[in-house]
Formats: structure tokens, sequence, C-alpha cells
């Protein structure tokens, strides 16, 4: 199926560091440990659309976003690629859009930048880094919040980020589907386009990015040029690379204090 086109690249993203990767290393001799939380906390995988086999019901274009080139240029080639593929992937397909739905340019803020989603089943929602409602945050999320424990002196247990986006927090992944269980699986598609023009509009303007982790940094360096922007670079949150230099780089509270000496509201990160 081709969606319909509406209407601003780079190569696909360089190899994973094993820091940036480590939410999606298998435990040894068993299952990847997302899933098998999952299955402890649920007694089986989600019954989720996110863990059924592809579907041909594609989304359009998100409002704001549409008249960049990636969804005329790229997004049929990427449908038709995602209908075909018989192997179950996610996140659902109304979600796929759902960081640049949640937080269209005009309300973005703030980048955190992922890399692909979450391959254990069900993990996926559409925003980097956020777990689903109710699920118990591990690994990268969970020092991220235990990041922002020690930076704000407000702990948060819930790992759905939604309200972040909200907030205009962009959370987006620079792949933005993955087959169930094969972290990278959807690298070559070309979702990487998208990314890159992204990051190009969201340039344009004075905007907070947090860039955990050498792909990240790697990715949105060639838009990052204007000096109005904040900057924070750290290692990824992964717990391969978290002490290295992540835990105490105090992000939340760098970009608030950011947010108020421009007139703007600070983001509620526990809300």
């Amino acid at each position: 199926m081709t969606p319909p086109a509406r209407h601003p690249s780079r190569a696909q993203d360089p190899p994973q560091s094993p820091a940036a990767a480590a939410d999606h290393m298998p435990a040894p001799n068993g299952p990847h440990p997302d899933a098998t939380e999952a299955r402890n906390r649920t007694g089986g995988l989600f019954p989720d659309a996110a863990t059924q086999p592809a579907a041909t019901n594609l989304p359009a274009p998100p409002p704001g976003w549409a008249d960049l080139p990636f969804f005329a240029r790229d997004w049929p080639r990427i449908a038709d690629r995602l209908a075909a593929d018989p192997r179950p992937w996610q996140p659902a397909p109304d979600r796929l859009f759902r960081a640049l739905t949640l937080t269209p340019p005009e309300a973005v803020r703030v980048v955190i930048l992922g890399q692909d989603p979450y391959p254990t089943p069900g993990r996926a929602m559409g925003l980097a880094f956020s777990y689903p409602p109710g699920i118990r945050p591990a690994h990268s999320l969970a020092n991220i919040l235990r990041e922002l424990a020690e930076d704000t002196g407000a702990p948060r247990t819930d790992g759905d980020l939604t309200s972040w986006a909200r907030q205009g927090v962009l959370l987006l992944n620079t792949v933005l589907s993955v087959p169930v269980g094969s972290p990278d699986g959807h690298k070559a598609l070309g979702w990487q386009r998208l990314a890159a023009e992204v990051l190009a509009r969201t340039a344009r303007r004075p905007t907070a990015f947090l860039l955990w982790g050498r792909p990240a940094q790697t990715v949105a360096a060639p838009h990052l040029t204007d000096p109005a922007h904040l900057i924070i670079r750290s290692p990824h949150p992964s717990p391969l690379s978290a002490r290295r230099g992540f835990f105490g780089s105090r992000p939340f509270s760098q970009v608030n204090a950011w947010l108020r000496a421009r007139g703007e509201p600070p983001i509620d990160w526990t809300a």
C-alpha cells in the first residue's frame, strides 16, 4: 500500500556502539531481558497490536511535518516494504509517527534523539526511550529516571514519557520501526532521512538537544551549527556506559535553566 504523499538526508547510521546497543542485547544464553520481564509481569507477551503481524493500513504523514521531502520521496517505498514484511514489527502502525504527531514543529523546544524502537514485544510505543504505561522502567530508561531524580530531586517512576512530548520534547528515534526481537532489523529501510530532515527543521530556531551516545551525536552534528542552541552531549544511558559520564551530567536542570533564561516555561519532567 502506498499512502498519500504530501509534501525539507544522511546515509545510514554508523554501526551501533556497544554502549548504545545495551538495551538490545539478549541475556547470555537466554531471551532479551526486557522480554523476560514482560512475561513475568503479564503472564505472557503483550496481546497488543504492536506485536501483531505487519499491517497494511499504514498512516499518512503527520500534520505539521507532511511537507518534508521524505514523505513524497521515501515514505511510499518504506510503506510498501513494511506492508510486505512477513515478520511482526513494531510499534503499531498508528504509532509510527507518534513522536511527530504529539510534537509538531512549532511546539518543539527540546530534542532527545534515540536509535530504533525497543525490539521486545509490546515495548515500542512510538516515542524514543519511552515505555508503555504500567511497565516498570529498566535498562536505559531506568538510568534516565535515576539521573532525573538525582538532577532535579523529583523522582519519577512511570516510564511513559508522553507528557514530555506534549510539553515540546521531541522523542525521536532515527529508525521508526523494528521487527520484533530483531534490533536494527529495519535500519536499511531509509528512515534516517526523515530524522535528518526533522533535525534540520528543528534547528531553524534555538532548541535544546540532548545527545546521548556517539550515534545520536553523529546524526545531529551536521545540523547544529547555530550557537543559540543548547547542546548537551554525554555517554548513552545504557547500563554499559551510563557510569562513564551520563550519571552526573544533569541534563534536565540544564534544559530548564536554559528555557527560563529564554523566558519560556520549564519542562515538568515528573508530569
